[in-house]
């Protein structure tokens, strides 16, 4: 039966890891904790058992947007399905009650500010079948988005206390897992932790990038996915307006986004990304949270993100369908100087230092990334990915002791009272205002590294700092500090391995119609892997348009109506019946139903 149900409403004819046994836990009316990465299939966990079980679903989610995804994609597949927030008029919130008591409603999407509203009206009045708490890390006071409202969910248990909870996260670790327990009251919960690991994203870290690098590689990346979306997160909002206009100086149009925008500007942002009017959006950690949009192929960190929970929620949004998609972040100086003036000054300083560290030592490290993000979420890999950039270039190192003495020797001769920034100045020997007003040009190491481009010596400043032969006084001007490490390599009692920097090619090449390069064409990049070898590339371009169409008509995502995987299975085997097409992965019953007559008739054109 719970197989039969997730085929006729979902069109999945088998559950992924876990999913089966969360399902049936949730019907046994036991509470459960949820954690699976974004894109691993958490909503059926409680979409699933509701519409197995009697009365209405009560759905706690923090975004707006969110609700709106979700309550379009259960629409679309023939599922009531309701949301009850602060855009719904009272004609509106009418016409829900009435459908609600009516035992009509399946799942009702609510925020947590009107949850508190209506829980001694609403739903005190209708049959309630189990309460899911969706990003319930935000319920958590150690989690990294914590949210006021969500910790006064713990009612649910006292005003309902034999209904089942079941909360649902894709980053919680172990202390945040125990809080959200905590918080909610649960009763002897299962926890299921699923694999973090997603093997389609391939994960790719960009050093001492200055910004026409960054550009450049931006720019190919697009290249590389045209036609198909993509997100750049940026630190700061003036970071997403400058990184759009360098987008557009190169003729790319990218969508803004951020919370100093009014509400209309970020809604007409987000629906044009999820609808595909726009394929590119820059934007700060705001964005992303509400996004289901399953064919995001490619996502850009600009900057260092806080902690690996972030990037790794971030990065999540990316290939949510199980298809390749690309990774890429940047990490500069500037970037661990900010974060980290950030976290000294917040309510928890020690432990946003401590994940600020850890994200720093991703983006340093020269083993495989996949293994430290999966060993971070306590899930051990017994082997390389090859998937990501230190696979593909495993770092050689060399003697650098001569580099590392040049550097130090610049700090100790000014006193330890110069940043990075003048550094490299005095190194390369640029007559910069702050340079020949402290008589900087005067010192013995005064263009000592002429020889070595500004972009490499943020390289290695980095590596550097890294290896423990400097610090930075944060609370001194961003001054930097030789250490005991670095005074054993400055007089030459312990030799310095740097790792040698590889140079990117920033040529452009040619692409394919749907804008990916073969391996051939791409040695500095990871490679995407062919997923269906036998596929009609231009039937797959006619089924994108028919789905645009079909999606613009009801004025939801295209992706709704039918994800990229289905598409690429369609093109692959060409069904030439209704019948057949109860075999591809993705055809719900209803959508058979729905648009099954288009597609085997587009399909019929090219067989």
């Amino acid at each position: 039966m719970i197989l039969k149900t997730l085929k006729s409403y979902f069109g999945y004819t088998q559950f992924r890891p876990q999913q089966e046994e969360i399902v049936k836990n949730v019907l046994s009316k036991n509470d459960t904790l949820v954690l699976m990465p974004t894109g691993g299939g958490k909503s059926i966990c409680y979409q699933l058992p509701t519409l197995l079980m009697e009365g209405t679903a009560i759905v706690v989610s923090p975004l707006i947007s969110l609700m709106k995804d979700q309550v379009e994609a259960l629409q679309a597949n023939g599922i009531i399905a309701r949301s009850m927030n602060s855009t719904n008029t009272e004609t509106e919130n009418a016409t829900l009650r009435y459908e609600c008591m009516q035992g009509r409603v399946k799942l009702l999407y609510i925020s947590p500010e009107r949850l508190q509203i209506e829980m001694n009206f609403l739903l005190r009045d209708i049959k309630i079948s189990l309460f899911a708490i969706d990003e319930a890390h935000c319920i958590s006071q150690w989690g990294h988005d914590f949210r006021p409202e969500y910790t006064q969910l713990k009612t649910i248990r006292q005003q309902f206390p034999h209904v089942p909870i079941i909360a649902l996260t894709a980053t919680a670790d172990k202390i945040t897992r125990q809080d959200i327990v905590n918080q909610l009251a649960m009763r002897n919960p299962r926890i299921f932790l699923s694999s973090f690991d997603r093997p389609n994203l391939s994960l790719e870290v960009k050093k001492g990038y200055q910004q026409k690098d960054k550009i450049r590689t931006i720019c190919k990346l697009i290249e590389r996915h045209r036609g198909e979306s993509g997100i750049i997160y940026c630190m700061s909002r003036k970071g997403t307006e400058k990184v759009a206009q360098l987008l557009a100086d190169q003729g790319y149009h990218a969508a803004i986004y951020h919370a100093g925008l009014s509400n209309l500007e970020r809604e007409q942002a987000q629906d044009d990304f999820i609808k595909d009017r726009v394929q590119i959006v820059c934007a700060t950690i705001a964005f992303g949270m509400g996004i289901d949009k399953s064919n995001v192929r490619w996502v850009v960190h600009y900057n260092l993100p806080k902690s690996i929970e972030s990037f790794y929620q971030e990065i999540g949004r990316a290939g949510r369908d199980g298809l390749p998609s690309e990774t890429i972040l940047f990490y500069s100086f500037a970037d661990i100087i900010q974060l980290s003036k950030f976290a000294s000054e917040s309510n928890q300083q020690e432990i946003n230092m401590e994940k600020l560290n850890r994200m720093q030592q991703y983006a340093e490290s020269d083993i495989c990334r996949r293994r430290i993000l999966l060993n971070y979420f306590g899930e051990m890999m017994d082997h390389d990915c090859n998937n990501c950039d230190v696979c593909h270039n495993p770092p050689q190192r060399f003697d650098g002791s001569i580099i590392v003495q040049k550097a130090l020797s610049a700090i100790v001769r000014t006193n330890q009272q110069i940043s990075t920034h003048t550094l490299i100045d005095i190194l390369r020997g640029t007559f910069s205002p702050e340079v020949i007003s402290k008589n900087f040009d005067k010192i013995k190491t005064f263009g000592a590294g002429h020889d070595i481009p500004g972009r490499d010596w943020q390289n290695y400043l980095l590596q550097m700092l890294n290896l423990g032969y400097f610090e930075i006084a944060y609370n001194e001007n961003n001054h930097l500090k030789m250490t005991e490490a670095g005074k054993k390599i400055l007089f030459g009692e312990m030799k310095a391995p740097l790792v040698v920097i590889k140079q990117e090619d920033f040529t452009r090449t040619k692409t394919t119609s749907r804008g990916r390069k073969s391996q051939m064409e791409r040695p500095h990049t990871i490679s995407i892997p062919t997923v269906y070898e036998n596929e009609n590339d231009q039937l797959f371009e006619a089924l994108r348009v028919l789905r645009k169409k079909l999606a613009d008509q009801q004025a939801i995502p295209a992706y709704i109506v039918l994800s990229d995987k289905t598409l690429h299975q369609l093109a692959t085997d060409r069904p030439k019946t209704l019948e057949a097409l109860y075999d591809i992965n993705g055809f719900s019953t209803y959508k058979v139903e729905k648009y099954g007559k288009d597609f085997i008739r587009e399909i019929k054109k090219y067989s």
